[in-house]
């Protein structure tokens, strides 16, 4: 239940770059601080200033506006992009009587939408003006599969053996109908209008082909909102995501991505593509912070304040499973969180956590429906995400303080290239 590592680097196919100026937006009346962006972003610049009034061309926009992650590539966007602060996640079922036919046309229209959005141009026709003034602010907008959507368009035989529904995990409390779907797609921004603006504008674009099944929004820190680089906390107020696998390590592509050829478990329309596991984890905060901070930092197995290891050094440290303490119990408990989680805990078992914040509210009992939407991917969910969910549900101290309500898989194709749309490969096979 990790987000995405603060030093995760944009992939070079899909990744960040900033945007050499406004495009058919203008900035008005901007003016703020300098700051530092979170993660991999990189450093902001100081915010410029313009007129609404003023005859001059605008000014340029912040870093944070002129940031552009790329549509075409390899890897679709959305996986490797530095976490971005507001996101939304959402299903659509196709409609009945839509099939095949129906879906190719939906994802051409979606995936042109992406590719002028992320480049911070509007609509073609129908534009909200929702983001009107904005740059592209790092909008992605990512596309994947779900099982049904392999039998809702006769290509069962396309289906990936690595898209088999997840096995029941005993602490599950899921709603159905916040569940899988046929379609899926991730919108993330550092900007909340341009990402409810993308929103909006993918949800148009779906027409008479597919409705809504299921939608949550979420949300992180903010660019700039720290003196450093950091990793992110979660509503926990827990530092979260620090062992989560780099683009730089040797394996990473293996563990996250499947081959250019496909794999056994994956056919060869799904090469550079990746499958996501995502889950809404509620919090059970009440009970969470009536524990003192040493019965959080147990349950964890790191410091609070620092992410640190119980057993010492900086959030980097290596964690010393078997330090014991004056007493001879271990320092890092059998059912720590951080313990259990580990790949060398799990056969290797990696997966890339990005996950958003969610707070969808406040109940008549004064509760808050809050906890994190988490996203994960890998090459091969059941060698991922399901071997190290089933070793946490056995036994992990976090449990008693999280419900997983919600929960779906889905196929991402690799990204599409120029002139073509996500899903070409099986869609058009």
């Amino acid at each position: 239940m990790a987000d995405i590592q603060a030093d995760t680097q944009a992939d070079s196919e899909s990744g960040t770059a900033a945007a050499p100026g406004i495009t058919r937006r203008r900035l008005i009346g901007t003016a703020g601080a300098t700051g530092v962006a979170l993660g991999a972003v990189g450093a902001g610049a100081g915010y410029a200033v313009a007129s609404s009034n003023s005859p001059e061309q605008p000014q340029a926009l912040t870093s944070l506006g002129t940031d552009a992650v790329m549509f075409h590539g390899k890897h679709q966007p959305g996986i490797t992009t530095p976490m971005q602060a507001r996101g939304h996640l959402v299903a659509f079922d196709l409609a009945a009587g839509a099939g095949r036919k129906e879906a190719t046309a939906l994802l051409r229209r979606w995936s042109a939408t992406a590719e002028r959005l992320m480049a911070g141009e509007p609509m073609t026709s129908g534009d909200t003006d929702v983001a009107r003034d904005a740059g592209p602010s790092s909008l992605s907008v990512t596309f994947g599969f779900g099982h049904s959507f392999f039998s809702r368009t006769g290509l069962e035989k396309q289906r990936p053996g690595a898209l088999d529904p997840l096995p029941d995990f005993f602490s599950d409390h899921l709603d159905k109908a916040r569940s899988n779907g046929d379609l899926w797609v991730q919108i993330g921004a550092d900007d909340g209008l341009v990402a409810f603006h993308a929103l909006r504008a993918i949800q148009k674009d779906a027409g008479s082909a597919a409705k809504v099944r299921w939608q949550m929004n979420g949300f992180n820190r903010s660019p700039g909102a720290t003196a450093r680089p950091m990793t992110t906390r979660n509503l926990m107020g827990q530092i979260d995501g620090t062992d989560n696998p780099k683009t730089s390590d040797a394996d990473f592509d293996r563990r996250i991505f499947v081959p250019a050829s496909g794999s056994a478990q994956s056919p060869a329309w799904m090469g550079h593509g990746s499958y996501a596991v995502v889950r809404r984890i509620r919090m059970l905060l009440d009970d969470w912070e009536e524990q003192s901070v040493a019965a959080q930092e147990a349950v964890i197995g790191r410091r609070k304040s620092t992410g640190a290891p119980l057993t010492g050094g900086d959030e980097s440290t290596e964690m010393k499973l078997d330090k014991t303490d004056g007493n001879g119990d271990l320092v890092v408990p059998l059912n720590a969180h951080a313990r259990i989680s580990r790949p060398d805990q799990n056969g290797g078992a990696a997966m890339l956590r990005r996950p958003f914040s969610f707070h969808d509210g406040i109940g008549t009992d004064g509760v808050p429906d809050a906890g994190l939407l988490f996203v994960c991917w890998q090459a091969d969910p059941l060698r991922g995400f399901v071997p190290v969910q089933r070793k946490l549900d056995r036994g992990d101290a976090l449990s008693r303080f999280i419900r997983h309500e919600a929960s779906g898989l889905f196929a991402v194709p690799g990204g599409a290239d120029k002139g073509g749309y996500v899903g070409q490969a099986l869609l058009e096979a």
